[in-house]
């Protein structure tokens, strides 16, 4: 758009000619060239306020300006959400105009301060809403309210919600997502109850149902979320709207219920989104139901959106457990063509998806050359690199995450304590305990001792790991005490054995790991018939066996501990076995020998 002398003299004309973005752009910059400073806040703030009707931003800078026209230029400003200092700047420009502001002002500004939490200037507009005699609107106080709630002032955004006693369906979904939002869930859930029970008039909808349900999947509590369920079908509420629908399937997964989460999501098809999918997808891989996990990713790819960062989290999850790295890598593939990158969520996935597939040098790579490591990212790497017995890497990289500033967590600790365990890394191991509280102000908890005890054990000092125990704050648990045993065991300390027997015995009288350790303690001890007993009575209970998976051809094959029904190649695999050990007899001189040989 060309600017012409008389229309540089009247900046005015020129917007009035605008026919497109680009002229306002145009003009945008003309203005800031030639010092129009009264005229550059509005023609930003015009420019802001509206994608499609160009017409309007003329009618808002023509002078003299209105209400309304202010009015609608803070709505825009909301709705995208900039730098509240914009909204603050237009609303000061309209009080020096002499305009005073109306029940329409307050809300678009209120709630451009709540979305960038600035509490200052909120109380400001607040005094001014007291000062105007609005603080009774409706309109404006749930945006005061909303303002309070979402800068974490609960105090204050109660005390108006309390006070109002005219409550309405915006005045209670403001209350419950505040409290969500702030990580009060209880209060939350209670706060929608009270809604059902005590407002008769007001009747939840898609956005209230899908809050509640939030943070009813927080706590975990499936009784109440089936309540909530129960309430959604009795009460005709929006159950196939997108949004509860996401909810509930979210809720059940995170209560541990995978199948009334398959159900729901069911019942959901021709409804769905991307995030439907993420949540079934990352709610199976939450349940251990890695195999489901996949299957559904793979349906996905076949009938529902382009997957997302957060779908491939729970993929490669469910890839790290399952060893299935031929998948790990088409998800790295894919990311590249999707221009996903390897950074957050994902690019901590695709570490703990290497690593655990035993590829610790793809684990590196990517962790090398990720943009943003935070906590997170370190732990996966560390641990990784701890389960490869790189205890001397592990450390090196936890060293890093301190030159970074990124502070440990106690699953940090974890994969550091390992990492010494398995490397024989005593000395560092017991530093690092040391320093968890005294550097890092965090408590060990009883994991943080069984690696310790592990550690000490693995290097043959078991009278110092039996010291731990006997002195540790926290009660020990049967993985400690399992982990002693077998140390115990190894080096024939008969009267340890039996003492740590009787304290798995107490602990877990009827588990598996308990009665094959304690069966195979009392063998070592010379103490047959006790062994015996044991043994038996294992063998009447209901175990759970034991499981390994392995991918061959991008199919994940699962064997379980005495299935001999696994087809199509049962014949060749235990062909195979028999072979293998043939050749281990044979030709290494390998002769096997268990405790538990004896008992049969």
């Amino acid at each position: 758009m060309a600017t012409s002398s008389s229309s540089q003299a009247n900046p005015w004309r020129m917007l009035d000619s605008c026919k497109s973005m680009e002229d306002l752009k145009q003009v945008h910059s003309f203005l800031i060239k030639s010092n129009h400073l009264h005229v550059h806040p509005k023609l930003l703030l015009s420019l802001c306020s509206s994608s499609r009707d160009h017409t309007a931003y003329a009618q808002l800078l023509r002078s003299p300006p209105t209400p309304s026209a202010y009015a609608a230029a803070l709505r825009g400003l909301s709705r995208r959400c900039l730098d509240p200092n914009l909204s603050m700047a237009l609303y000061s420009e309209m009080l020096e105009t002499g305009l005073p502001p109306g029940r329409h002002t307050f809300p678009p500004l209120l709630k451009a301060l709540a979305a960038r939490r600035a509490l200052p200037q909120g109380r400001m507009v607040h005094s001014h809403v007291v000062k105007t005699g609005l603080e009774h609107d409706a309109y404006t106080r749930n945006a005061l309210t909303g303002l309070y709630l979402a800068c974490g002032e609960l105090g204050p955004g109660r005390t108006l919600f309390d006070r109002s006693r005219l409550w309405d369906l915006v005045s209670w979904t403001t209350v419950i997502s505040g409290y969500a939002r702030a990580g009060r869930y209880e209060e939350a859930v209670s706060l929608f109850l009270d809604m059902t029970d005590g407002s008769p008039n007001v009747r939840p909808d898609a956005v209230a149902m899908a809050t509640v349900l939030s943070a009813c999947a927080r706590l975990g509590d499936l009784e109440l979320g089936r309540r909530l369920h129960r309430y959604c079908v009795e009460e005709g509420a929006p159950l196939f709207d997108v949004y509860v629908g996401n909810a509930l399937v979210d809720m059940y997964s995170k209560a541990g219920d995978a199948g009334s989460a398959r159900r729901v999501f069911r019942s959901m098809r021709g409804a769905r989104n991307v995030v439907t999918w993420n949540a079934m997808i990352n709610g199976l891989a939450r349940n251990n139901r890695w195999t489901e996990a996949v299957s559904t990713f793979r349906r996905m790819q076949r009938e529902g959106p382009e997957p997302d960062g957060a779908t491939l989290v729970g993929v490669l999850g469910s890839c790290a457990n399952l060893g299935s790295l031929e998948l790990g890598e088409w998800v790295r593939c894919y990311m590249a063509r999707a221009g996903i990158g390897a950074d957050g969520a994902v690019g901590n996935a695709l570490v703990d998806m290497y690593a655990k597939c035993g590829r610790i040098d793809r684990a590196m790579e990517v962790f090398a050359r990720m943009g943003r490591r935070d906590v997170y990212a370190f732990t996966a790497m560390i641990a990784g690199l701890a389960a490869h017995g790189r205890g001397e890497r592990a450390l090196g990289v936890f060293s890093e995450m301190a030159a970074e500033g990124v502070r440990p967590n106690g699953a940090t600790l974890v994969g550091v304590l390992s990492a010494c365990s398995h490397s024989g890394l005593v000395g560092a191991g017991l530093g690092h305990f040391g320093d968890m509280r005294r550097v890092h102000g965090l408590e060990p908890r009883i994991e943080h001792y069984g690696c310790v005890v592990d550690m000490l054990g693995r290097a043959g000092l078991v009278d110092a790991a039996l010291e731990l125990v006997e002195r540790m704050p926290v009660e020990p648990d049967t993985s400690v005490w399992a982990s002693l045993l077998g140390h115990c065991r190894v080096r024939g300390d008969v009267g340890a054995c039996e003492r740590i027997a009787e304290a798995l015995v107490g602990l877990e009288p009827d588990g598996d790991a308990a009665c094959a350790l304690v069966s195979g303690a009392y063998a070592s001890a010379g103490r047959w018939g006790e062994a015996r007993r044991r043994r038996r009575k294992a063998k009447k209970k209901k175990t759970t066996p034991g499981c390994s998976l392995i991918e061959v051809g991008g199919v994940v094959q699962e064997f379980r501990m005495g299935d001999v029904s696994h087809r199509p190649d049962r014949e060749k695999i235990y062909m195979m076995v028999e072979e293998v050990g043939h050749l281990l007899r044979s030709e290494e001189g390998h002769k096997p020998f268990s405790s538990t040989d004896v008992l049969e």
